[in-house]
């Protein structure tokens, strides 16, 4: 079932019609499939790179994926447009981060004038039960950004936040 994401109240896009992510769980396996519908020469989509392991894509057009199990540690994924990709550890809010060592994730983006779509599959280290925050990062071709959420918590924009890893798979 599609989840709506909402840009944060202090950074709106016009651009986006609507911005939805499904989410499933088989074993150990996340497949994320995020659809985005707008306007989208407006946005600043990256174009198709090597599928390579590449740092900072939060601060142009990505997904992500914030997901959580026992204890404070949490896993970030950052998946581009682009089939570039990052996927890093942290051992509580903001620290101890390190890169996750994992397969590179499958990534398939298609494009029409008016959707993006981003289905990726990515390894998980365990198959236990996890939470996840499903997020995107989106940039006008003016250079504003918005960020995207299933859940804001209070605050300037703040995807590591806990309260905002809702979605129990």
């Amino acid at each position: 079932m599609a989840q709506a994401l909402t840009p944060h109240p202090s950074t709106p896009c016009s651009a986006v019609r609507a911005l939805t992510v499904e989410a499933r769980r088989e074993g150990a396996r996340l497949v994320l499939i995020y659809r985005l519908t707008g306007d989208l020469g407006m946005l600043a989509i990256p174009p198709a790179a090597a599928a390579d392991r590449t740092d900072s894509l939060w601060e142009h057009t990505c997904f992500e994926a914030f997901v959580g199990g026992e204890g404070g540690g949490y896993l970030e994924f950052n998946l581009s447009p682009s089939g570039q990709w990052a996927a890093y550890r942290f051992d509580g809010y903001r620290a101890g981060m390190a890169a996750l060592e994992m397969a590179a994730p499958r990534i398939e983006t298609t494009r029409t004038p008016d959707v993006l779509e981003l289905r990726a599959e990515l390894e998980l280290p365990d198959a236990g039960s996890i939470r996840v925050g499903l997020t995107a990062v989106i940039e006008a071709t003016d250079g504003t950004v918005s960020y995207w959420s299933l859940a804001h918590p209070p605050g300037h924009p703040d995807f590591h936040q806990a309260g905002g890893r809702v979605l129990a798979l």
